[in-house]
């Protein structure tokens, strides 16, 4: 699986860079390897399938470089895993919540890093981008445009917050939303909506999903997602 893949590993250690191109090249990815966001930022970053950042670097940290990759169109997709020693729940909170895929902390095993990267790149490798309005996983789709959601071909019957939690969800493979971040999301132009709703609508997708009601998962005191499992 691994040799088509090209990774970016970014952090100011360089013995960590080179430990990780080191052992990632071993699995067969091609590594490169930068020393600070600012010498990552003037790459091509779109011929990477998978960026690997350390938070506390220079100017730029890792946050602020994954808060501009997030908010280019070209670049927002790829999947971005953080390396770093901030290993406190609302520093993991705010690493998913700028919009990482995946947080290890230090110190951290290689055999970890090989076996997360290794499921995220196979995670990112089953979901088919949006292309012409449709999203799908497997035989999961939805069409964007029409506004339908389907199963091998069959219509769900879903409402239309259903269906825009569903459209958020499985856009962002592998990002977990906040109760707080789905209600302003989704239902942003009512005023008095309560937490609880949202855990009522995430119930109802899962049953009308059937056997791919077991991705849409529960990050406990984070929020949901859609994954892998």
């Amino acid at each position: 699986m691994s040799n088509s893949y090209r990774i970016l590993a970014v952090d100011d250690e360089e013995d960590l860079c080179e430990i990780l191109k080191f052992n990632l090249e071993l699995e067969g990815y091609i590594v490169d390897v930068a020393y600070s966001a600012e010498e990552a930022l003037k790459k091509d970053l779109s011929q990477y399938n998978l960026l690997l950042l350390d938070v506390m670097m220079g100017n730029i940290s890792g946050y602020q470089m994954a808060k501009i990759i997030r908010n280019n169109p070209a670049l927002s997709k790829i999947p971005i895993v953080f390396l770093t020693a901030k290993d406190t729940e609302n520093d993991m909170l705010h690493g998913f919540n700028i919009g990482a895929d995946d947080y290890i902390s230090k110190p951290y095993s290689i055999r970890e890093v090989s076996a997360r990267v290794k499921a995220l790149l196979r995670r990112s490798n089953e979901t088919t981008p949006e292309e012409n309005g449709i999203i799908s996983y497997h035989s999961l789709k939805i069409d964007t445009k029409k506004k339908k959601a389907a199963i091998n071909d069959e219509e769900l019957q879903l409402t239309k917050k259903e269906f825009e939690i569903l459209k958020l969800l499985l856009s962002n493979i592998g990002c977990v939303f906040s109760r707080e971040e789905i209600l302003s999301k989704i239902w942003s132009d009512e005023v008095y909506v309560l937490d609880r709703t949202v855990d009522v609508n995430i119930t109802r997708l899962r049953k009308k999903l059937g056997d791919y009601g077991k991705n849409v998962t529960t990050r406990l005191g984070y929020g949901y997602c859609f994954e892998q499992v």
